[in-house]
């Protein structure tokens, strides 16, 4: 059951928690616990986003439809034609 990471209480019907913008892995109840929680949840808080922003940064991209290059395995490009002109 998910409960407040400052106070302790648990979501119920009436209580939504809210998760923390940055990190996702604390919820709270009020703006009032997460301004209390802050100093114990800081550190983790800044560790977690970046781990967040290195996740979308660094993520490969689909395949396309020309499929993966036999050399480094990487999609090759689906806008051909730029390719050719980058190229000449």
């Amino acid at each position: 059951m998910l409960c407040c990471g400052s106070c302790g209480i648990t979501e119920i019907d009436d209580i939504k928690l809210m998760k923390c913008a940055d990190c996702d892995l604390v919820r709270y109840c009020s703006d009032k616990c997460q301004q209390d929680h802050r100093p114990q949840h800081e550190r983790a808080c800044k560790e977690r986003s970046a781990e967040l922003r290195d996740e979308v940064l660094f993520r490969q991209p689909d395949s396309t439809h020309l499929g993966d290059c036999p050399i480094c395995f990487l999609p090759l490009s689906s806008d051909m034609d730029r390719d050719e002109q980058i190229m000449l």
